[in-house]
Protein backbone atom coordinates (compact mmCIF):
# COMPACT_ATOMS: atom_id res chain seq x y z
CA UNK A 1 0.00 0.00 0.00
CA UNK A 2 3.06 2.12 0.73
CA UNK A 3 4.79 1.82 -2.92
CA UNK A 4 1.14 2.28 -4.37
CA UNK A 5 0.72 5.81 -2.28
CA UNK A 6 4.15 7.11 -3.34
CA UNK A 7 3.64 5.79 -7.07
CA UNK A 8 0.20 8.19 -6.94
CA UNK A 9 2.44 11.00 -5.45
CA UNK A 10 5.09 10.80 -7.90
CA UNK A 11 2.16 10.57 -10.67
CA UNK A 12 0.33 14.02 -8.73
CA UNK A 13 3.53 15.90 -9.06
CA UNK A 14 4.45 14.91 -12.76
CA UNK A 15 0.81 15.89 -13.41
CA UNK A 16 1.11 19.18 -11.85
CA UNK A 17 4.78 19.79 -13.57
CA UNK A 18 3.44 18.87 -16.56
CA UNK A 19 0.62 21.38 -16.78
CA UNK A 20 2.90 23.90 -15.40
CA UNK A 21 4.76 23.25 -18.62
CA UNK A 22 2.15 23.41 -21.07
CA UNK A 23 0.29 26.66 -19.52
CA UNK A 24 3.30 28.44 -18.30
CA UNK A 25 4.96 27.49 -21.33
CA UNK A 26 3.31 30.33 -23.73
CA UNK A 27 3.29 32.65 -22.04
CA UNK A 28 6.56 32.40 -21.14
CA UNK A 29 7.33 31.66 -24.80
CA UNK A 30 4.78 34.60 -26.01
CA UNK A 31 7.56 36.94 -23.62
CA UNK A 32 10.61 35.09 -25.41
CA UNK A 33 8.87 36.59 -28.74
CA UNK A 34 7.77 39.70 -27.29
CA UNK A 35 10.27 41.89 -28.62
CA UNK A 36 10.33 40.51 -32.36
CA UNK A 37 6.49 42.07 -32.96
CA UNK A 38 5.98 45.64 -33.86
CA UNK A 39 5.41 47.94 -31.24
CA UNK A 40 2.01 49.00 -30.39
CA UNK A 41 -0.98 46.98 -31.43
CA UNK A 42 1.09 43.80 -32.10
CA UNK A 43 2.63 43.77 -28.94
CA UNK A 44 -0.53 44.48 -27.09
CA UNK A 45 -2.70 41.89 -28.68
CA UNK A 46 -0.04 39.27 -27.76
CA UNK A 47 0.40 40.98 -24.25
CA UNK A 48 -3.72 40.60 -23.98
CA UNK A 49 -3.82 37.47 -25.33
CA UNK A 50 -2.25 36.00 -21.91
CA UNK A 51 -2.90 38.45 -19.58
CA UNK A 52 -6.18 37.05 -18.43
CA UNK A 53 -4.45 33.22 -17.58
CA UNK A 54 -0.77 33.77 -17.00
CA UNK A 55 -0.58 34.24 -13.41
CA UNK A 56 -2.81 31.46 -12.61
CA UNK A 57 -0.82 28.94 -14.76
CA UNK A 58 2.54 29.16 -12.07
CA UNK A 59 -0.20 27.76 -9.87
CA UNK A 60 1.21 24.44 -11.06
CA UNK A 61 4.88 25.20 -10.10
CA UNK A 62 4.01 25.88 -6.78
CA UNK A 63 1.63 22.96 -6.46
CA UNK A 64 4.70 21.09 -8.17
CA UNK A 65 7.26 22.50 -5.53
CA UNK A 66 5.19 22.28 -2.74
CA UNK A 67 4.00 18.65 -3.97
CA UNK A 68 7.94 17.45 -4.19
CA UNK A 69 8.74 19.13 -0.15
CA UNK A 70 5.94 17.53 1.34
CA UNK A 71 5.53 13.87 -0.30
CA UNK A 72 9.39 13.36 -1.13
CA UNK A 73 11.11 15.79 1.34
CA UNK A 74 14.87 13.65 0.70
CA UNK A 75 14.54 14.89 -3.00
CA UNK A 76 13.62 18.42 -2.26
CA UNK A 77 16.40 18.64 0.06
CA UNK A 78 19.06 17.41 -2.97
CA UNK A 79 17.91 18.96 -5.64
CA UNK A 80 17.25 22.44 -4.18
CA UNK A 81 20.60 22.60 -2.44
CA UNK A 82 22.29 21.24 -5.87
CA UNK A 83 20.30 23.55 -7.91
CA UNK A 84 19.83 26.35 -5.43
CA UNK A 85 21.08 28.86 -8.05
CA UNK A 86 19.42 28.01 -11.17
CA UNK A 87 15.99 27.50 -9.36
CA UNK A 88 16.83 30.91 -7.42
CA UNK A 89 17.66 32.76 -10.84
CA UNK A 90 13.89 31.21 -12.39
CA UNK A 91 11.74 32.24 -9.59
CA UNK A 92 13.41 36.06 -9.69
CA UNK A 93 13.19 35.75 -13.76
CA UNK A 94 9.53 35.17 -13.04
CA UNK A 95 9.11 38.01 -10.37
CA UNK A 96 10.91 40.22 -12.49
CA UNK A 97 8.75 39.33 -15.36
CA UNK A 98 5.39 39.54 -13.69
CA UNK A 99 6.78 43.29 -12.76
CA UNK A 100 7.38 44.50 -16.09
CA UNK A 101 3.53 42.98 -17.24
CA UNK A 102 1.97 45.01 -14.97
CA UNK A 103 4.20 48.26 -15.20
CA UNK A 104 4.64 47.99 -19.38
CA UNK A 105 0.56 49.40 -18.90
CA UNK A 106 0.94 51.87 -16.18
CA UNK A 107 4.47 53.49 -16.86
CA UNK A 108 4.13 54.03 -20.29
CA UNK A 109 6.73 56.29 -20.52
CA UNK A 110 9.01 53.79 -20.20
CA UNK A 111 6.96 50.78 -21.83
CA UNK A 112 10.68 49.98 -23.83
CA UNK A 113 12.43 49.13 -20.83
CA UNK A 114 9.29 47.11 -19.93
CA UNK A 115 8.72 45.34 -22.85
CA UNK A 116 12.99 44.08 -22.51
CA UNK A 117 12.41 43.75 -18.89
CA UNK A 118 9.27 41.62 -20.12
CA UNK A 119 11.08 39.36 -22.52
CA UNK A 120 14.64 39.25 -20.38
CA UNK A 121 12.74 37.61 -17.53
CA UNK A 122 10.90 35.13 -19.70
CA UNK A 123 13.84 34.07 -21.52
CA UNK A 124 15.81 33.53 -18.50
CA UNK A 125 12.35 31.90 -16.45
CA UNK A 126 12.46 29.43 -19.81
CA UNK A 127 16.67 29.20 -19.50
CA UNK A 128 16.79 28.45 -15.56
CA UNK A 129 13.96 25.73 -16.67
CA UNK A 130 15.42 23.97 -19.36
CA UNK A 131 19.01 24.16 -17.13
CA UNK A 132 17.34 22.62 -14.31
CA UNK A 133 16.28 19.63 -16.13
CA UNK A 134 19.66 19.14 -17.92
CA UNK A 135 21.04 18.72 -14.56
CA UNK A 136 18.89 16.81 -13.42
CA UNK A 137 19.40 14.16 -15.52
CA UNK A 138 23.04 14.17 -15.86
CA UNK A 139 22.67 13.39 -12.06
CA UNK A 140 23.71 14.75 -8.82
CA UNK A 141 26.14 13.74 -6.17
CA UNK A 142 24.50 12.09 -3.21
CA UNK A 143 26.06 10.82 0.11
CA UNK A 144 24.84 9.92 3.14
CA UNK A 145 21.43 11.20 1.73
CA UNK A 146 22.50 14.73 1.22
CA UNK A 147 23.77 16.57 -1.51
CA UNK A 148 27.68 16.33 -2.02
CA UNK A 149 28.13 18.15 -4.75
CA UNK A 150 30.13 21.61 -5.03
CA UNK A 151 27.59 25.01 -6.20
CA UNK A 152 29.12 24.94 -10.43
CA UNK A 153 28.04 21.13 -10.71
CA UNK A 154 24.58 22.32 -12.57
CA UNK A 155 26.78 24.39 -15.40
CA UNK A 156 27.56 21.48 -17.98
CA UNK A 157 27.60 21.51 -21.94
CA UNK A 158 24.20 19.16 -21.18
CA UNK A 159 22.51 21.49 -18.74
CA UNK A 160 23.21 24.54 -21.44
CA UNK A 161 21.75 22.55 -24.58
CA UNK A 162 18.74 21.64 -22.10
CA UNK A 163 18.20 24.87 -21.52
CA UNK A 164 18.54 26.24 -24.66
CA UNK A 165 16.05 23.62 -26.10
CA UNK A 166 13.53 24.65 -23.45
CA UNK A 167 13.87 28.20 -24.63
CA UNK A 168 13.12 27.28 -28.27
CA UNK A 169 9.85 24.79 -27.49
CA UNK A 170 8.58 27.67 -25.52
CA UNK A 171 8.46 29.67 -28.02
CA UNK A 172 6.83 27.44 -30.51
CA UNK A 173 4.44 27.06 -27.56
CA UNK A 174 3.60 30.78 -27.91
CA UNK A 175 4.10 30.77 -31.89
CA UNK A 176 1.27 28.14 -31.73
CA UNK A 177 -0.85 30.15 -29.27
CA UNK A 178 -1.08 33.55 -31.10
CA UNK A 179 -2.00 31.04 -34.60
CA UNK A 180 -4.64 30.42 -32.34
CA UNK A 181 -5.92 33.78 -30.45
CA UNK A 182 -5.18 36.23 -33.52
CA UNK A 183 -5.73 37.64 -36.54
CA UNK A 184 -4.29 39.54 -39.20
CA UNK A 185 -0.69 40.83 -39.60
CA UNK A 186 0.08 39.38 -35.80
CA UNK A 187 -1.26 35.48 -36.94
CA UNK A 188 0.75 35.84 -40.03
CA UNK A 189 4.16 36.46 -38.21
CA UNK A 190 3.11 33.93 -35.47
CA UNK A 191 2.42 31.19 -38.44
CA UNK A 192 6.18 32.37 -40.31
CA UNK A 193 8.01 32.18 -36.62
CA UNK A 194 6.25 28.39 -36.05
CA UNK A 195 7.67 27.02 -39.13
CA UNK A 196 11.42 28.00 -38.03
CA UNK A 197 10.46 27.04 -34.26
CA UNK A 198 8.71 23.75 -35.61
CA UNK A 199 12.34 22.87 -37.06
CA UNK A 200 14.22 24.26 -34.11
CA UNK A 201 12.25 22.87 -31.54
CA UNK A 202 12.47 19.08 -33.06
CA UNK A 203 16.30 19.33 -34.03
CA UNK A 204 16.45 20.15 -30.25
CA UNK A 205 14.59 16.77 -29.27
CA UNK A 206 16.82 15.06 -31.56
CA UNK A 207 19.97 16.50 -29.83
CA UNK A 208 19.09 16.16 -26.45
CA UNK A 209 17.75 12.37 -26.40
CA UNK A 210 20.69 11.32 -28.13
CA UNK A 211 23.10 13.14 -25.68
CA UNK A 212 20.89 12.24 -22.80
CA UNK A 213 21.60 8.18 -24.31
CA UNK A 214 24.94 8.50 -23.28
CA UNK A 215 24.77 10.56 -20.04
CA UNK A 216 24.52 7.02 -17.70
CA UNK A 217 24.38 3.81 -19.01
CA UNK A 218 20.87 2.76 -17.67
CA UNK A 219 19.30 5.28 -20.08
CA UNK A 220 21.06 3.60 -22.90
CA UNK A 221 19.74 0.10 -21.79
CA UNK A 222 15.99 1.49 -21.30
CA UNK A 223 15.99 2.91 -24.80
CA UNK A 224 18.33 0.90 -27.52
CA UNK A 225 18.72 -2.36 -25.60
CA UNK A 226 16.27 -5.54 -26.47
CA UNK A 227 13.52 -5.87 -25.47
CA UNK A 228 12.92 -2.46 -23.53
CA UNK A 229 13.29 -0.80 -26.60
CA UNK A 230 9.98 -2.32 -27.68
CA UNK A 231 8.36 -1.02 -24.95
CA UNK A 232 9.52 2.89 -25.68
CA UNK A 233 10.00 2.80 -29.48
CA UNK A 234 6.42 3.92 -29.58
CA UNK A 235 7.68 7.28 -27.97
CA UNK A 236 9.77 8.55 -30.71
CA UNK A 237 7.30 7.28 -33.08
CA UNK A 238 4.95 8.97 -32.04
CA UNK A 239 6.89 12.36 -31.95
CA UNK A 240 7.95 11.98 -36.18
CA UNK A 241 4.10 11.71 -36.43
CA UNK A 242 3.26 14.14 -34.67
CA UNK A 243 5.88 16.21 -36.09
CA UNK A 244 4.69 15.25 -39.65
CA UNK A 245 0.85 16.29 -38.50
CA UNK A 246 1.90 19.86 -37.69
CA UNK A 247 3.98 20.41 -40.32
CA UNK A 248 0.69 19.55 -42.79
CA UNK A 249 -1.58 21.58 -40.58
CA UNK A 250 -0.09 24.81 -40.36
CA UNK A 251 0.23 24.19 -44.23
CA UNK A 252 -3.14 24.15 -44.20
CA UNK A 253 -3.86 27.61 -42.46
CA UNK A 254 -5.42 25.46 -39.48
CA UNK A 255 -5.05 27.67 -36.16
CA UNK A 256 -6.05 24.83 -33.37
CA UNK A 257 -4.13 21.81 -34.40
CA UNK A 258 -0.43 23.26 -34.84
CA UNK A 259 -0.93 24.37 -30.34
CA UNK A 260 -2.38 20.84 -29.73
CA UNK A 261 -0.16 19.08 -31.89
CA UNK A 262 2.89 21.04 -29.98
CA UNK A 263 1.05 20.02 -26.89
CA UNK A 264 1.11 16.78 -28.07
CA UNK A 265 5.09 16.72 -29.01
CA UNK A 266 5.97 17.99 -25.12
CA UNK A 267 3.67 15.57 -23.71
CA UNK A 268 5.70 13.08 -25.14
CA UNK A 269 8.75 14.62 -24.53
CA UNK A 270 7.88 14.35 -20.76
CA UNK A 271 6.64 10.32 -20.95
CA UNK A 272 9.89 10.24 -22.48
CA UNK A 273 11.83 11.67 -19.42
CA UNK A 274 9.23 9.46 -17.13
CA UNK A 275 10.70 6.35 -18.80
CA UNK A 276 14.20 7.25 -18.56
CA UNK A 277 14.62 8.39 -14.51
CA UNK A 278 11.85 5.79 -13.15
CA UNK A 279 11.68 4.51 -10.50
CA UNK A 280 14.74 7.38 -9.48
CA UNK A 281 13.44 11.10 -8.43
CA UNK A 282 17.26 12.21 -8.03
CA UNK A 283 18.27 9.57 -11.21
CA UNK A 284 21.00 7.10 -10.26
CA UNK A 285 21.11 8.33 -6.25
CA UNK A 286 17.53 8.49 -5.02
CA UNK A 287 14.54 6.28 -5.44
CA UNK A 288 10.94 7.56 -5.24
CA UNK A 289 10.86 5.29 -2.33
CA UNK A 290 13.85 6.20 -0.38
CA UNK A 291 12.84 9.97 -0.64
CA UNK A 292 9.08 9.35 0.60
CA UNK A 293 7.66 10.57 3.77
CA UNK A 294 5.71 8.77 6.26
CA UNK A 295 3.16 6.91 5.12
CA UNK A 296 0.46 8.80 7.03
CA UNK A 297 1.69 12.06 6.04
CA UNK A 298 1.06 10.86 2.68
CA UNK A 299 -2.88 9.87 3.14
CA UNK A 300 -3.05 13.50 5.14
CA UNK A 301 -1.78 15.17 2.02
CA UNK A 302 -3.59 13.11 0.17
CA UNK A 303 -7.32 13.57 1.44
CA UNK A 304 -6.33 17.67 1.15
CA UNK A 305 -5.41 17.34 -2.41
CA UNK A 306 -8.54 15.53 -3.05
CA UNK A 307 -10.39 18.45 -2.55
CA UNK A 308 -8.18 21.13 -3.89
CA UNK A 309 -6.94 19.39 -7.12
CA UNK A 310 -10.81 19.09 -8.87
CA UNK A 311 -11.38 22.78 -7.63
CA UNK A 312 -7.69 24.12 -9.22
CA UNK A 313 -8.57 22.06 -12.65
CA UNK A 314 -12.19 23.53 -12.75
CA UNK A 315 -10.89 26.47 -12.35
CA UNK A 316 -8.26 26.51 -15.13
CA UNK A 317 -10.67 25.20 -17.21
CA UNK A 318 -13.59 27.62 -16.52
CA UNK A 319 -11.26 30.79 -16.71
CA UNK A 320 -9.78 29.38 -20.52
CA UNK A 321 -13.83 28.89 -21.86
CA UNK A 322 -14.30 32.48 -20.42
CA UNK A 323 -11.58 33.85 -22.45
CA UNK A 324 -11.74 31.86 -25.11
CA UNK A 325 -11.66 33.25 -28.88
CA UNK A 326 -9.77 35.67 -30.48
CA UNK A 327 -8.27 38.57 -28.99
CA UNK A 328 -7.37 42.08 -29.97
CA UNK A 329 -5.32 45.33 -28.64
CA UNK A 330 -7.92 46.56 -26.63
CA UNK A 331 -8.61 42.69 -24.87
CA UNK A 332 -12.15 42.20 -26.38
CA UNK A 333 -12.42 38.12 -27.33
CA UNK A 334 -14.40 37.35 -29.97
Amino acid sequence: MTWDLTLLWALIIAVAVFIYVVLDGFDLGIGILFNLFKVGHDRDTAMNSIAPVWDGNETWLVMGGGGLLAAFPLAYGVIFSALYAPIIAMLLALVFRGVAFEFRWRDPAHRHFWDLAFTGGSVLAAMAQGVVLGALLQGIAVSHRAYAGGWWDWLTPFSLLTGVSVVVGYALLGATWLILKTEGGLQLQARTLAWWLGAGTLLAIGWVSLATLFLSADYFDKWLRWPAIGWVAPVPVLVAAASLAFVRNLKAGRELAPFLLTLFVFLLCFVGLCISIFPYVVPGAVTFQEAATEHSSQVFMLVGTAVVLPLILAYTAWSYWVFRGKVNAEGYHA
